[in-house]
């Protein structure tokens, strides 16, 4: 009997062994995280911030820094793979898409013409906006205003902003050297909300909750989600998130959270536009 009741003894160890052992590497595994870095433009940043948060609230071993930095930023980081996404509020140049760069379109956008809320100014044609960004007419009684000096804001040119506004707006001109660079929607809203004179241009979701500022309708089209959806008003864009070839692990699971039903109710709730 003594010899069986030891042997009973020694399963039941083994047992208890075993099953601390395969319970030590469930809890392990369940413990494991996982982190990804996601850099670039101002416009996509409130997006991928709020994105984020809501992502790592239900992944809590999941870890998301976002950063800002600009489109052109974001997508050098990715090229030296000093980040994981990055946001883009433009379109990548056929070079970027040698280096093995994919775009993902997770949100539509406009980029709206702004000035001081105090301004009577409510409307301007496409050309007149380009002829102002050019320097050529400078004074607000030009078109239709009062007799005040037009100061002119522009973006840094790494931002994916200002190539939008280049390529949609400028091209084959440039914008005046007398404009004064901001370097994000953030300081552009600040900077006309403080300027009765100023004149720029900030992604959609900039306005809802910028005070001092408005919209101008462009040809007489205002910039609203269904305009941008429909591609009507004169400034439309998507923005993106790109990888460097096709995403994995937790790039993969976060792209498709914000391009699925819960990440474009974030888009709206950011103030842009959901995908069609």
């Amino acid at each position: 009997m003594k010899p069986k009741t030891i042997g009973y003894l020694g399963l039941a160890v083994i047992v208890v062994v075993a099953s601390a052992i395969l319970l030590q590497g469930t809890t392990s595994q369940t413990q494991s995280t996982r982190s990804i870095k996601i850099k670039g433009s101002t416009t996509v940043l409130p997006i991928a911030q709020a994105a984020a948060e809501v992502w790592m609230d239900s992944h809590p071993n999941d870890k998301i820094t976002v950063e800002g930095g600009g489109s052109g930023v974001g997508i050098a980081s990715l090229i030296d793979g000093t980040c994981d996404i990055a946001n883009s509020s433009r379109t990548l140049k056929d070079e970027e898409k040698q280096a093995g760069l994919i775009e993902h379109e997770i949100a539509l956008d406009a980029v709206c013409i702004i000035v001081n809320s105090q301004n009577p100014i409510n409307e301007l044609t496409l050309q007149q906006v380009k002829a102002i960004f050019k320097g050529e007419i400078t004074n607000w009684g030009e078109v239709g205003g009062p007799n005040l000096e037009i100061v002119v804001y522009t973006r840094e040119s790494t931002s994916g902003t200002f190539e939008t506004f280049e390529s949609k707006v400028m091209k084959p001109d440039n914008i005046t050297l007398q404009a004064l660079t901001k370097t994000s929607n953030g300081e552009m809203a600040k900077a006309i909300a403080g300027n009765l004179n100023g004149i720029g241009y900030v992604g959609i979701g900039y306005l809802a909750n910028a005070e001092g500022i408005k919209a101008l309708k462009i040809n007489g089209i205002e910039p609203t989600n269904t305009t941008v959806q429909s591609g009507t008003f004169p400034i439309s864009r998507y923005l993106y998130m790109i990888t460097k070839g096709q995403p994995e692990g937790l790039t993969k699971d976060f792209i498709d959270f914000v391009t699925g039903p819960n990440g474009q109710k974030i888009v709206e709730e950011s103030g842009f536009v959901k995908l069609p």
